[in-house]
Parts: C-alpha cells; sequence; structure tokens
C-alpha cells in the first residue's frame, strides 16, 4: 500500500490539496527504509543515549547481528537519520548520534506508540477471536 492523499486519514491530510509527487515518492520511499524492526529500535536507543559507539548499540539492542547493525546505520546514514563520527585510533573508535531529521523522526514514531498504548486491549481482542477461528 502506497501513502497518497487519497488514502491518508483526516487526522494526517497534505498541507496542500497539490501532493508533489516527490514527496510522495519520498514518504513511500522512507515507509519502506524506517518502518522496519532494527531502524526503530536504533532510533530509540540513541535517542536515549545520545551518542553510542557501534558494538555499545550492538549490545543495547542484543539480538541484532553485526552485518543488520553495519546496513541499517549505513542505511540511517543515508537518508540522513544518523552522523557517523570515526575518531583515528586502535581500534577504531566510531560513534553513531542521531542528527535534528533524525530526532524528528523519533518524535514522529511517538505517535505509534501512543497508538498502541491506546489500543492494546482492542488489538488483542482482535487477535484472539481471530486465533479462535
Amino acid at each position: 500500500m502506497t501513502a497518497s492523499p487519497s488514502n491518508v486519514s483526516a487526522a494526517c491530510e497534505a498541507p496542500s490539496p497539490v501532493v508533489d509527487p516527490r514527496v510522495e515518492a519520498l514518504v513511500n520511499d522512507l515507509i519502506g527504509a524506517v518502518a522496519d524492526k532494527w531502524t526503530l529500535l536504533i532510533l530509540e536507543e540513541l535517542d536515549a543515549a545520545g551518542t553510542l559507539r557501534f558494538t555499545e548499540l550492538s549490545r543495547r539492542i542484543g539480538t541484532i547481528s553485526q552485518k543488520m547493525l553495519t546496513q541499517t546505520l549505513r542505511a540511517m546514514e543515508r537518508n540522513g537519520l544518523v552522523s557517523r563520527t570515526v575518531h583515528p585510533v586502535v581500534p577504531p573508535h566510531v560513534d553513531y548520534r542521531l542528527t535534528p531529521l533524525g530526532l524528528s523522526l523519533g518524535a514522529a514514531f511517538c505517535g505509534v506508540w501512543l497508538w498502541a498504548e491506546e489500543n492494546l486491549e482492542t488489538v488483542d481482542a482482535a487477535r484472539t477471536r481471530f486465533d479462535a477461528r
């Protein structure tokens, strides 16, 4: 499903009736790039800690492989969500920090947490009814 003015809820209407196709393409692209488990967990950890080294970020998330952490951080860096600082020491020391853009995305996802909190019982009941069939 793609996000477009015709199927976005009234609470999240486009700012103007004319939608720039580049904006629509960016929304669709970013949803695929950031609405995944690992990106959300990295956003949460960096938001809570500020700056983290790669190894500390990996330790805090726990279940992520080094390869997936590297791929996700690279994608987040490419999209301007994190900044990467390499310190010229041995062994290499690399820090990650959310950019202002990444912080604003984290704030946007806050709405998902609020929705989940408000609708937990309703979703649980729906799942129970479905699973009982």
